[in-house]
């Protein structure tokens, strides 16, 4: 099965799309844009030129992904969230070259709640969890859990999604059970 996309959507020539990713409404694809096998791009989806979607990615309602954004693969983005890609931008001095976009990555299994915004240039870890509304401003450790404006961090994720409990020195899942100690403020490890 190639990719599905709705008739009201734009793909520009030259996109690159992998088998069985759908893309619903009103979408616009630029034409050197990569998106992997098995996505799922919601309604008013805009992924610009360069950007590069890994697979099982699942983009929900009016996100738009600009140039100098990066997701892995299983990455999550919540309905209406933002990535910026300019670091200082001005109307009247244009700035809308390469040189001038700050790179952002989204690591594998990190979910970005909704509304919340991410200012360029950062990256989210493995697996992190951003909450609904936040501001993300500096880069956010593997399975942190964060909320607030600007975003900090008020626990863990596990790997799983759910927010860790601490019992003694260990942070448990309270749903698939897992375990993991934390090496250092912006360190979890797992444990056996």
């Amino acid at each position: 099965m190639a990719f599905w996309s709705h008739p009201s959507s734009i793909i520009d020539e030259g996109a690159q799309i992998g088998e069985a990713t759908k893309i619903w409404h009103f979408c616009h694809i630029m034409g050197s844009a990569r998106i992997g096998e098995h996505c799922s791009l919601g309604q008013n989806v805009f992924v610009g030129a360069s950007v590069a979607i890994g697979n099982h990615v699942k983009i929900q309602n009016n996100v738009s992904v600009y140039e100098g954004v990066v997701l892995e693969d299983y990455v999550f983005c919540g309905p209406s969230m933002v990535f910026t890609n300019v670091r200082t931008p001005r109307s009247e001095v244009p700035r809308n070259t390469k040189s001038d976009y700050g790179t952002t990555r989204v690591k594998r299994g990190a979910s970005i709640g909704a509304n919340a915004t991410v200012v360029c240039g950062v990256t989210i870890g493995r697996n992190a969890f951003v909450g609904a509304g936040a501001v993300v401003t500096k880069d956010v450790p593997d399975n942190a859990l964060v909320a607030g404006v600007p975003a900090k961090r008020i626990g863990w994720a596990c790997d799983c999604g759910v927010p860790l409990k601490r019992s003694d020195s260990i942070w448990r899942c309270p749903d698939c059970s897992r375990r993991y100690a934390q090496a250092s403020e912006t360190e979890l490890r797992a444990v056996k």
